[in-house]
């Protein structure tokens, strides 16, 4: 049976592992249109080679250029870490600085303890807080006692915790965090398709607060079976998990083709016919879609229009990411913490900044400081090269954190319609995309434009897939 995979981020590369374990006698091509794999799982390791006041001894700075860490409360990232024998390799973030800051009107507030789900739990914590008003603390009371109330369909994130908690405390403390997660507009995205696990508090305990409480009592403060922290990355960046991929596929005598963009894909005598741009055909039985929603909907335009045209109506944002890295002596002062994000009332540029040397100490040598910050949310136009991200990056961190000195190190890396966004109405595309997908036996799609953008999310994307494709191979025989 031949399978042929477009797309060779983190679903591709799981798709093709996973059918290489549950598609007996597949023979797979995996194809990636730029020169490497992995997508947006970029790491840079930079030695003493590229930093010449380094010595050969003094280690080395990693520096991720997409995702940094993965959530460990979905298992398929985990899983899928052990069974490629990095299991050993994982590191949590560091449990003695767990600061987290919001930014207002230009100086940072510690987030208040005792968030569940990103929902406040801690009444003392609120009231002491300095990052909502008296009156919104009173607001967010209310959520106490006001009845839940019976919407019909879905609901933007922004409205719905506006209605339960108050649109200050919306502001000010879960759309920031919100927008580090999906990089969106909270009035644009669907509840449904992001958290909608905070509806479910509301039916089943007419409270937020009051659901994130017994939830939170009910965990026990348990973690991870194996895992201190609720992030993870391997010891010498995210990069390790798409090198033991490749490796393994490579073992597996799956065809990894780079350079190699798909253009179009056909149907012919029961079987798909990927045109590539070197005016070759690939024939196969059977395709995984694991490219971004509006690339898969441009290759099936000729082949299902409708199909396409849904998948091409779900919008991307852009986004990028720049790495800066400093003697600890030219910081004006300790990065005490995971670092900060923005709310987007403060008109900032940058979204949020993570103090990559304090989140994860291993990842910089002794005396140095690397902080990352995070630029681009939807409805944002952002500079598009990499000298005016880098001016942008800088002025962020004078602003806020006071840095005047030019950084031994800089990295920039730029994401062209990067972040999916499941605004409302997505379930309701899905289920049209599924309902098209039924159609056609061997088709299959996956990667982080459907039911989650995370790391583990993708992983397990590209593991239904293949499932997919088995199932639809064993009713055949």
């Amino acid at each position: 049976m031949k399978l042929t995979i477009i797309g060779g981020g983190i679903a591709g590369l799981s798709a093709a592992y996973y059918a290489t374990k549950n598609i007996p006698n597949a023979q797979i091509t995996l194809i990636e249109s730029s020169e490497y794999w992995g997508g947006k799982i970029t790491t840079n390791r930079v030695t003493f080679d590229e930093v010449p006041e380094l010595s050969r001894g003094d280690g080395q700075f990693i520096i991720e250029g997409g995702p940094d860490t993965f959530l460990a409360t979905k298992p398929w990232g985990v899983a899928l870490c052990k069974e490629l024998g990095l299991g050993e390799r994982l590191h949590g973030t560091n449990p003695d600085r767990k600061n987290t800051y919001v930014l207002s009107k230009g100086r940072l507030f510690p987030l208040p303890d005792g968030l569940a789900m990103m929902i406040p739990t801690n009444v003392s914590a609120i009231l002491r807080s300095r990052l909502v008003s008296w009156f919104g603390k009173a607001r967010m009371g209310l959520d106490f006692i006001q009845p839940k109330k019976a919407v019909n369909g879905d609901e933007s994130l922004g409205a719905f915790v506006s209605r339960r908690l108050g649109r200050e405390a919306y502001e000010n403390l879960i759309e920031p965090l919100m927008s580090g997660i999906y990089a969106g507009d909270g009035d644009q995205l669907s509840l449904a398709s992001t958290f909608p696990y905070l509806r479910d508090l509301e039916i089943k305990y007419g409270s937020l607060a009051r659901g994130a409480l017994q939830m939170r009592k009910q965990s026990n403060g348990k973690s991870v079976q194996g895992s201190r922290s609720a992030f993870l990355t391997p010891t010498t960046g995210l990069a390790e998990i798409v090198e033991k991929l490749v490796e393994n596929l490579k073992s597996n005598d799956a065809e990894l083709k780079l350079n190699t963009r798909a253009l179009q894909i056909t149907n012919y005598k029961l079987r798909y016919q990927v045109e590539l741009e070197d005016g070759s055909t690939l024939e196969s039985d059977s395709v995984i879609l694991a490219a971004p929603a509006f690339v898969s909907g441009t290759l099936l335009a000729s082949f299902d229009p409708a199909l396409a045209s849904d998948l091409g109506s779900i919008p991307y944002a852009s986004t990028a990411t720049v790495s800066l890295a400093y003697r600890q002596s030219d910081l004006t002062r300790e990065l005490d913490g995971y670092g900060y994000v923005i709310p987007r009332r403060e008109g900032r540029k940058a979204l949020a900044c993570t103090w990559t040397s304090t989140k994860f100490p291993h990842r910089v040598p002794d005396g140095y400081a690397l902080i990352r910050v995070f630029v681009g949310r939807a409805g944002q136009d952002i500079p598009w090269n990499e000298n005016d991200l880098l001016a942008l990056a800088k002025e962020e961190l004078n602003l806020t954190l006071g840095i005047i000195a030019e950084p031994i190190l800089s990295r920039v890396f730029m994401w062209n319609k990067a972040m999916p966004q499941y605004n409302l109405g997505h379930p309701e595309k899905l289920k049209q995309i599924d309902s098209a997908l039924e159609k056609y036996s061997g088709l299959a799609l996956a990667g982080s434009g459907y039911r989650g953008i995370g790391i583990p999310d993708c992983i397990r994307s590209g593991e239904i897939a293949v499932e997919k494709i088995a199932r639809e191979l064993s009713r055949a025989n």
